[in-house]
């Protein structure tokens, strides 16, 4: 028997098997009989063609051989949200509910407690407890029948609805207009169409704090739309979903305190100004997203930009940004406080990671997590003393001078390092002894093997690592800090000489190298705090 073809077929997602696409015809096909169902395949290696068949165009494709026929009973169109929701958590009709042994009944996999009650009462009443739901790949394709749901899960507050056949952005609104507490939707994976012109405000989303809306092919412009009827969002998330121009947000998502916009090819950094307003925005991430630089045009040298005035944690990582002035630039931000900014080019500028790590902690006065680790104090001081010296040579170049008269470095030298003059008020202008150029690692700079022990944590096994001699203790106890998760508490070394058994001494100076202090390869650094 030929399988019936809902009248809304067109448009609509299905499944066959693990496979999902759209279904973009409806109809014969020529010199075949019945009707057949045209899909665009959301994996193109599951198509056979363009949507033509023998020299006839039925449909289009975005991938030449995205698309093919099925017959209709091949076609899993999908269920309504409750019949989902019953079949996740056994307790479905369909199911045989059985009396368990003492006062209980077994629904499914589930045995709830009864006394007095019939299955359908008993039914409704494990509906109702459910707070958090994931109907995550159960093919739920509509509302189901009006008010249904309002009626028997009165005590939802969390939907997870990824990753199933929702066709439109109409029907997350039929769900969600029926739960009346609604706090946390995933929509992500479901490929929908959604409003292009304004809509009337639904109070659907009324009390919804968190949004993820991750491969939805949701435009920005889209996003706009819709954001009138979240009033109190917090927390969205819109990755994958080929956004590359962004629009001034007016009078919607200021609430919004996290945006998560990675995987979207942007067509410049420059995008990032039209966003920059959102008041209690303090998380954005930007990971994957093809930006090559950053740049705050509305604040000089040293100076605090009015964009993005709650910005605390910044994700900038796997993208492609080369120029240091990028992390000048970052600065600027008045709240940043975390960054993660791994696989960049700009990564690869310093073959010493640790000498990298350092720059950009000096750079970013404000900072205290980067790349997920946290920056001690003594970290923070040694960077900027090192970074006050290593750079000493080229602000006196530049016209930088020890009497405050004098001291008129140039504005390109300010613009490379525009924390400097701020550097030198802090731990004062570099003496001239202590200037030093930046070496290379080479013969100059050898490599020391050394084996590192804490007699503190004698479960600790010891280490061995290889340190240029010419690293300073502070940069030391920076590496040691990550390398064994100390808390931030000072941290004490100390070596034993190879040569000098039982003697210890102690590395009590952090801006001196360890080659001041006469260590060789084969020595024992010990560690105490």
């Amino acid at each position: 028997m030929a399988a019936e073809v809902p009248p809304d077929a067109l448009g609509r997602r299905v499944s066959c098997g693990t496979d999902y696409g759209t279904v973009r015809y409806v109809g014969s096909v020529s010199r075949t009989a019945g009707i057949w169902l045209g899909i665009e395949w959301d994996d193109p290696q599951r198509g056979k063609h363009d949507g033509s068949y023998e020299g006839t165009q039925y449909f289009k494709c975005r991938h030449p051989k995205g698309g093919s026929f099925i017959r209709p009973n091949k076609a899993n169109f999908g269920v309504d949200f409750l019949t989902a929701v019953k079949d996740r958590y056994g307790l479905n009709e369909k199911q045989d509910a059985h009396y368990g042994t003492g006062g209980t009944l077994v629904f499914g996999t589930k045995t709830v407690e009864f006394v007095g009650m019939d299955s359908v009462a008993e039914q409704q009443r494990q509906l109702n407890k459910l707070v958090d739901i994931s109907v995550r790949e159960c093919a739920v394709s509509h509302a189901g029948q009006e008010e249904e749901i309002s009626r028997t899960c009165v005590n939802m507050r969390h939907i997870n609805l990824s990753k199933n056949l929702i066709s439109s952005w109409d029907t997350v609104m039929a769900i969600a207009s029926q739960v009346q507490n609604l706090e946390t939707l995933n929509v992500s994976e479901n490929k929908m169409r959604f409003p292009s012109t304004s809509t009337f405000t639904s109070s659907a989303f009324s009390n919804l704090k968190i949004l993820a809306l991750n491969q939805t092919e949701i435009t920005w412009t889209e996003v706009l739309l819709c954001a009138q009827g979240w009033p109190v969002l917090e927390e969205l998330y819109l990755s994958s979903n080929n956004i590359t121009v962004l629009e001034r947000p007016d009078n919607v998502l200021q609430t919004l305190k996290l945006l998560d916009l990675s995987d979207n090819q942007l067509l410049d950094g420059n995008q990032l100004h039209l966003i920059a307003q959102l008041p209690r925005l303090e998380q954005l991430i930007l990971r994957n997203t093809g930006i090559s630089s950053i740049h705050f045009p509305d604040a000089g040298f040293g100076c605090k930009t009015k964009m993005f005035p709650s910005l605390k944690r910044l994700a900038i990582n796997d993208n492609k940004i080369s120029q240091w002035s990028s992390i000048n630039e970052l600065d600027k931000l008045p709240s940043l406080r975390a960054l993660q900014c791994n696989n960049n080019p700009l990564m690869d500028t310093e073959k010493n990671p640790e000498t990298l790590i350092q720059l950009i902690i000096a750079k970013i006065s404000q900072l205290k997590v980067l790349n997920n680790c946290e920056i001690l104090p003594a970290e923070r001081r040694g960077a900027e003393l090192d970074y006050r010296k290593i750079f000493g040579k080229d602000w006196l170049e530049a016209g930088g001078h020890w009497n405050p008269e004098k001291n008129k470095p140039s504005e390109e030298f300010l613009a490379a390092h525009p924390r400097y003059p701020t550097l030198c008020l802090k731990y004062g202008a570099p003496e001239e002894g202590e200037l030093k150029g930046r070496q290379p690692l080479t013969l100059k700079n050898q490599l020391l093997t050394l084996t590192i022990k804490c007699p503190e944590k004698p479960e600790q096994k010891p280490v061995e690592k290889k340190l240029p001699e010419s690293m300073t203790i502070q940069k030391v106890k920076g590496l040691l800090y990550r390398l064994f998760k100390i808390p931030g508490s000072e941290l004490k070394l100390s070596y034993e000489s190879s040569k000098l058994e039982g003697k210890e001494v102690e590395l009590d100076n952090d801006l001196k190298p360890l080659q001041f202090y006469s260590i060789e390869s084969g020595d024992c650094v010990l560690v105490r705090w």
